[in-house]
């Protein structure tokens, strides 16, 4: 629920200034009709008092119901009869009040013949104050409906990040499993290994969760452990290459990005055949860019890539597009038997630096 304006000093204050602007003001208007300076003041603090406290009361209960777009003529009437109950309390605390003689009448008889005037004044108040209110209201409502929408939105994408990401582990789990298996009776030392491996490369699953992007270096450095586990699977027949530029292993990328395009790689380059085959990974930078490709030799006879992204990565063209909100970063080339996966990793722009403050070098004796 929104908070009445009032309950913050700036507009409370700009709200009791208003009142005692308006109350001089109608002072001085009250005099130049004749009536005295105390009568004048009773009138006025009076009159204001009520109205103000009226639009305080407004103001304040306003937050409990605001009138619908189609129902806006409701503050009309809120409005009419406000009015109608703030007059008959003027006209019923100031006439038994005062008893001074105004122009040759009394009191009562000047109140009877400003009523009309008095009447449309306290309206108008009363109706800005409720148009104003509604405005407050309304302008706060649209505010948290958008923040409550922003973050909806946010905790779906997290979600769904969470999710894609962990789509991406019980496959690789799961052959690795298998694995281990087959290599516990025949070679039990690999076997060991390979269990160390897959701990040290489940752990580093596990601290990067919580990460938002890591660098370069350390996502290869992850690589390296998962093609350590892949190549006690398939022996000499798995080999890799990859090739960096130094100036791009500080480059960010969300973190378990390269394991399941290379696991892709893997998948669709040995399963479908007895030979060598070999994985090639290579970084740059370009621009604003750091630029990954993963190469993958496959067999078009029994591996034809799909359209689009091919081979099964619309998972990480979708986390490309959640995290950076471009549908371009992830693409695919064919050349003959070779597959390649490029993807383009947008990068923060770096804070220009400022020049160091001039230095005084002369020495003082």
């Amino acid at each position: 629920m929104a908070k009445s304006p009032l309950s913050t000093n700036r507009f409370f204050i700009i709200f009791i200034s208003w009142w005692a602007i308006w109350a001089f003001l109608q002072t001085g208007t009250l005099l130049s009709f004749g009536l005295g300076t105390g009568t004048a003041l009773v009138d006025s603090v009076v009159t204001n008092g009520l109205v103000g406290l009226s639009c305080g009361f407004l103001a304040n209960n306003m937050q409990y119901y605001i009138p619908k777009q189609e129902r806006y003529w409701y503050i009309f009437f809120i409005s009419l009869g406000l009015t109608t109950l703030v007059l008959l309390a003027c006209k019923a605390i100031l006439v038994p009040l005062i008893s001074d003689k105004v122009n040759g009448g009394t009191y009562a008889q000047f109140f009877n013949k400003s009523w009309a005037i008095r009447y449309d004044l306290i309206f108008l108040q009363i109706g800005c104050m409720s148009i104003l209110s509604v405005l407050w209201y309304s302008t706060a409502e649209e505010r948290e409906n958008r923040k409550r929408h922003t973050d909806a939105e946010r905790l779906a994408k997290e979600a769904e990040l969470f999710k894609l990401r962990q789509q991406l582990a019980p496959h690789f789990l799961f052959n690795s499993l298998n694995s281990i298996s087959a290599l516990i009776g025949s070679q039990p030392e690999q076997a060991r290994k390979m269990i160390q491996q897959l701990s040290d490369f489940l752990r580093g699953n596990l601290r990067k969760e919580e990460q938002q992007s890591v660098p370069l270096s350390e996502e290869l450095q992850y690589l390296e452990l998962y093609l350590d586990i892949e190549k006690v699977r398939f022996g000499h027949r798995l080999d890799t290459h990859i090739e960096c530029n130094p100036d791009c292993m500080s480059s960010k990328l969300p973190p378990m990005l390269l394991q399941p395009i290379v696991e892709n790689a893997i998948k669709f380059g040995l399963y479908d055949t007895t030979e060598d085959v070999t994985i090639a990974i290579r970084a740059r930078v370009d621009g604003r860019y750091v630029v990954i490709e993963v190469e993958n030799p496959f067999d078009p006879e029994t591996s034809r890539p799909k359209k689009g992204t091919g081979f099964g990565l619309s998972s990480i063209q979708r986390r490309l597009y959640l995290l950076f909100a471009r549908p371009d970063l992830l693409e695919t080339r064919v050349d003959g038997n070779l597959f390649t996966t490029i993807v383009r990793i947008p990068q923060p722009e770096s804070p220009v630096p400022r020049p160091d403050p001039p230095t005084d070098n002369t020495q003082t004796s």
